[in-house]
């Protein structure tokens, strides 16, 4: 199964020189490097530099997500700062990222908005990355499994209400598991307890459906150069969500080499 290294930029990089230096560097490394074909790369810009970023990425080898897609509506509205499913696809998008920690406690998500923006994804053919998680607190209460129930439960009460989508989501669909109290921290998890975690999250999907049993599950939290090895040997660990080490080319793409080494070698 090929490996997925997803860059999420978050509120990053301030302005659209920027943007284009990261990307100018990464596209003159990645075009002329045919080694990282089991791995593949995707970047999250933020909203103002979307359409710019997706537009440079078109017949590339990488690909363009938004950071997020708005709860109310798949397309238009009167939804004042949101961004639809179908107005980012039309910006360049071919994915989204749906329920980052940070959104769901800056924006205070509920598990029917995640639900809905899943939904309004699928339906404009975007494919989702949704991100789970526990906090700190959580983690030494010894809660995990139990959180990720209840943010997984998004995906099944989906599959419920909207059959008819079940082989889009299986085809479109990546979880990405971010332990909230690793992300941007320095802390990480060892790669047991990740595998063990992505186990239970692979095994509690295709409990929803046969045909979420090829599901990929990425990590995320800390994930950088030095790092990204030991999490790649693991081979339940199908690629990783990257933050901080994402806004500088040569981090990122070490990040890619080494999932991409490990699927070659597995």
């Amino acid at each position: 199964m090929q490996a997925w290294v997803i860059g999420n930029w978050k509120q990053n990089p301030a302005t659209m020189s920027e943007v284009n230096a990261l990307l100018e560097t990464l596209l003159a490394t990645v075009t002329d490097d045919s080694d990282r074909t089991s791995c593949q790369l995707m970047v999250a810009p933020s909203c103002v530099h979307l359409a710019t970023v997706g537009q440079r990425l078109q017949n590339t080898p990488i690909l363009c997500a938004a950071q997020d897609i708005s709860a109310h509506s798949d397309s238009t509205g009167a939804y004042t700062g949101d961004c639809s499913a179908q107005q980012v696809a039309d910006a360049g998008a071919s994915w989204t990222i749906v329920g980052h920690s940070e959104r769901r406690q800056y924006h205070q998500e509920s598990h029917d908005a995640l639900m809905y923006k899943l939904k309004h994804a699928f339906t404009q053919n975007l494919g989702v990355i949704f991100c789970v998680g526990e906090t700190q607190e959580q983690y030494d209460n010894k809660q995990t499994l139990e959180v990720l129930n209840d943010q997984l439960a998004v995906v099944k009460d989906l599959l419920d209400k909207a059959s008819h989508l079940a082989k889009t989501i299986a085809d479109n669909l990546i979880i990405a598991y971010e332990p909230v109290w690793a992300i941007g921290t320095g802390k990480v998890p060892t790669v047991d307890e990740v595998s063990t975690t992505h186990d239970y999250i692979k095994t509690t999907l295709a409990g929803f459906s046969e045909a979420l049993t090829q599901t990929r599950v990425l990590y995320g939290g800390s994930v950088n150069a030095d790092n990204a090895e030991s999490f790649a040997a693991s081979p339940v660990i199908d690629g990783a969500l990257v933050g901080g080490a994402s806004l500088k080319a040569e981090s990122f793409l070490a990040i890619a080499d080494a999932f991409a080494r490990a699927k070659k070698s597995g």
